[in-house]
């Protein structure tokens, strides 16, 4: 089958290339499913489930992407809960092998049904996106109706659902961003938008809950805005300041089938919108992966045609 692989940390998205590799197998609990279209975060290359396993020994090369949907091809021994010729869609482990090729074994409890009506591009866009916006802001964030979120970052792949879902669950959402930005950053929900390059982020006064996904000096600002009883979530690792009277949370998403059932949902009721902003073919995907311009929205490689 083809796969994209890196080979050297070093070389990071340049050292990118589509190779011929052997078919996975499907050990027990896993599927294999045959990849229409996969998701691809840039800061992968950094994290050191790409390069190493769970005992530490290098892996390399190794597939990146870790976002897919396509349809199920085999089942291991022992797996439940799908079948195959099934559409599905979810979220790959960590320190196995990507979904930047055109099989993929994974863990069926990774895994949801996608819909007929639901494209396999959109499909590929809402795992990370929509898992870590989700359990960002309520299981985390412990959201409630009537509360303030400050979400950075709010016209980008993550930013734009924790907009739209903050939102919906009655909270008043205050987006962040570059001036380019602003009108994406309402389009998906936000109230209000700062432009972290020219407005004062402390104007914005007090709020329930920050949303984080940039880290270092916004991070730092970000927790002196937080109201009593408040809580600062972060993606981007654990944040150098903590509230005074407020909580911290750092969290890696993990894949939850029953969320991605509610977020899918959305997806077909017109709710939700996810944030694509490129697609590009597997043969095409290094290219698409080194941007030579700054680009918003999600990149999916659409592996079959």
């Amino acid at each position: 089958m083809k796969a994209i692989v890196v080979t050297d940390r070093a070389g990071g998205l340049a050292a990118m290339a589509l190779v011929e590799r052997p078919e996975p197998a499907a050990a027990i609990n896993d599927v294999v499913v045959e990849v229409h279209a996969s998701g691809f975060v840039p800061t992968e290359l950094e994290w050191p489930s790409t390069w190493t396993d769970r005992r530490g020994r290098d892996r390399a090369p190794s597939s990146p992407g870790h976002e897919l949907a396509g349809v199920v091809t085999a089942l291991g021994y022992g797996t439940t809960g799908l079948s195959v010729g099934q559409r599905v869609f979810g979220l790959t482990d960590w320190h196995r092998d990507g979904t930047l090729a055109e099989l993929v074994a994974v863990e069926a409890r990774n895994l949801a049904p996608l819909p007929g009506d639901v494209d396999f591009t959109v499909g590929a866009s809402l795992p990370i996106s929509g898992l870590t916006a989700w359990q960002g802001l309520f299981e985390h964030g412990r959201l409630r109706a009537g509360e303030s979120v400050l979400a950075h970052g709010a016209a980008g792949a993550v930013g734009s659902m924790v907009a739209q879902l903050a939102r919906e669950a009655g909270a008043y959402v205050i987006g962040t961003g570059r001036a380019a930005d602003r009108q994406a950053a309402l389009d998906f929900g936000a109230q209000e938008f700062l432009d972290l390059d020219h407005d004062a982020l402390e104007d914005v006064g007090g709020v329930d809950l920050v949303f984080d996904v940039i880290g270092g000096d916004i991070a730092k600002r970000s927790v002196g805005l937080i109201r009593a009883g408040g809580t600062l979530v972060s993606v981007v690792g654990p944040p150098d300041a903590r509230p005074a009277d407020g909580r911290a949370v750092d969290f890696v998403v993990e894949s939850d089938r029953a969320q991605l059932g509610e977020i899918v949902r959305r997806v077909r009721e017109g709710r939700l919108r996810t944030n694509i902003g490129t697609v590009a073919s597997l043969d095409d995907a290094a290219d698409a992966l080194n941007p030579t311009e700054r680009r918003t929205g999600k990149t999916i490689i659409r592996v079959r045609p």
